[in-house]
């Protein structure tokens, strides 16, 4: 009877408060550390993003796994509602969950913003940079608690069958990108100039959208242009950075770039390689039998994955080369990077883990083509 009630008890919620702010406090402390550390390096703009994403991305993703072994989002939902259970409950365990982990992310996110506006000489607020930041990371936990949902409350799923959700996951977000993305952050309706001056470029680059939204970066200045969506309804996001920063030229070759991306279909290589990966690597992992072919299975299928959709960056450059001329697209990717102060890297061997070609290759590559 004792052990029983031991196991019925809620938990408790301080150790978890005592978890996260350990992890809170470290994360900072990492961020300042590698902030320290990237601007002090050659390229440090670049060494940012890898700090982003090998370090710090990686760290809250940790942290979500430790305060969920802790029951943090349980011991909340039971000082919350004095219970585990029900709805309400495994949605409030969920939530908290994951806000736990985004305030860890937001932690060691801080002290880099500093150093990135040292690096790229930009009047980026760090208030402002926060609370941007922490809009999308609490819009991006709210929508996994949706997704997660459905499982959680269910009657519950195999491995196999939960890889069918993760892909119909996938699908529907690739299909909903453009409503998401728009609702995730901040964006605008051009006005009837600005939306004259986009779909004049995009004509000449190639590029067919069903609209065009506008996002305000004129502090950190981050010029960026990506099209979101399926067949039929594809929209071009673009920033006030972009529309400022480059000319006629540049800006119509960046959009032809994106239109070959599109035409390669690489975002959809992207999708089937993590789909096909996670079937092979579940099976492993849920004890079907041949634990290491399976395994094996998985990375081939994945580096597969990975050098297609390498091909299908390089195939899309071909394309926006035919459609712009060689020399005028290496000249908006030197443009692109002296922007955004960065240091266009370059590879002897391609890195097979990547999805994506080194912006310095793609630059040497498109120039000797045009020689």
């Amino acid at each position: 009877m004792f052990a029983a009630a031991l196991q019925s008890a809620p938990p408790d919620l301080a150790p978890a408060l005592f978890a996260l702010g350990a992890f809170v406090v470290f994360a900072f402390a990492l961020g300042a550390v590698g902030s320290a550390v990237a601007r002090r390096l050659s390229n440090p703009v670049g060494k940012y993003r890898l700090l982003y994403t090998v370090v710090l991305f990686p760290f809250a993703l940790l942290a979500f796994g430790v305060l969920a072994l802790l029951g943090f989002g349980g011991a909340v939902a039971a000082a919350v509602l004095g219970r585990t259970s029900g709805p309400a409950a495994t949605l409030l365990t969920d939530s908290a969950a994951l806000l736990g982990a985004s305030v860890v992310g937001l932690a060691a996110y801080a002290p880099t913003i500093r150093g990135v506006r040292a690096v790229r000489g930009v009047d980026l607020s760090t208030g402002r940079a926060l609370a941007r930041m922490a809009r999308y990371v609490v819009g991006v936990s709210a929508v996994v608690t949706a997704v997660l949902a459905p499982l959680r409350l269910g009657p519950g799923v195999t491995p196999l069958g939960l890889v069918g959700v993760f892909a119909a996951l996938l699908v529907a977000g690739f299909v909903g990108a453009p409503w998401l993305v728009a609702a995730l952050r901040s964006t605008v309706t051009p006005d009837a100039s600005t939306r004259e001056r986009i779909e004049r470029r995009r004509d000449r680059a190639g590029l067919d959208v069903r609209d065009e939204l506008v996002f305000d970066t004129d502090d950190e200045e981050t010029a960026a242009v990506y099209v979101r969506g399926p067949p039929g309804y594809r929209r071009l996001f673009v920033t006030t950075t972009f529309l400022d920063r480059f000319d006629d030229e540049a800006a119509t070759a960046l959009l032809a770039a994106e239109a070959g991306t599109v035409r390669a279909r690489v975002d959809a290589l992207r999708v089937v390689t993590v789909v096909a990966t996670a079937v092979p690597l579940v099976a492993a992992v849920s004890g079907t039998g041949r634990r290491w072919l399976l395994l094996g299975a998985a990375f081939g299928t994945l580096l597969v994955g990975f050098w297609l959709t390498r091909r299908g960056v390089r195939a899309a450059d071909d394309w926006a080369a035919d459609r712009v001329g060689a020399d005028t697209l290496a000249d908006a990717l030197d443009r692109y990077a002296e922007v955004h102060a960065l240091e266009p890297t370059r590879r002897r061997v391609p890195n097979p883990l990547s999805t994506t070609v080194a912006l310095g290759d793609r630059i040497d590559r498109l120039r000797y083509r045009g020689d």
